[in-house]
């Protein structure tokens, strides 16, 4: 199974960062806007639209606040298996790292993915630190 890992440095706070990240429903709005175009909640499934035109759902596993983590699982016809974890980890007060992990199969599909989640994580940098802004600045 190919396992991707990604640590994402993000210019704000880690509980703006969890807040963000834990609001399920809100991927195109508040985490990745512009890399994801619309998201809709379905029960625990989130059908994800994003911008180059693939659409995914993806089931809530686990959304812990304590640990500032969530899991969640893609199913569908080219996928044998996906499942992710998002964990927002503080670095002082105004920064935060966010380690994302995905393990997938088939292998063949393992550089796709990886270089979606370097797209979902430059969005996720910018959208985040830009709220985090506009907040300290009211």
């Amino acid at each position: 199974m190919a396992s991707i890992h990604k640590k994402i440095p993000i210019d704000a706070p880690a509980d703006h960062v969890w807040d963000a990240l834990r609001d399920f429903g809100a991927l195109h709005t508040r985490l990745v806007p512009g890399f994801v175009t619309d998201t809709r909640l379905e029960g625990e499934v989130r059908i994800v639209s994003f911008a180059n035109g693939t659409v995914a759902h993806e089931t809530l596993v686990d959304c812990d606040d304590a640990r500032q983590r969530l899991v969640y699982a893609i199913s569908s016809e080219r996928l044998k298996q996906h499942s992710a974890s998002v964990q927002v980890f503080a670095e002082g007060e105004t920064r935060c790292r966010v380690v994302w992990i995905a393990d997938v199969l088939p292998h063949e599909i393992a550089p796709y993915m990886d270089a979606q989640m370097d797209l979902g994580a430059a969005a996720m940098q910018a959208a985040l630190a830009r709220s985090a802004r506009e907040m300290s600045a009211v």
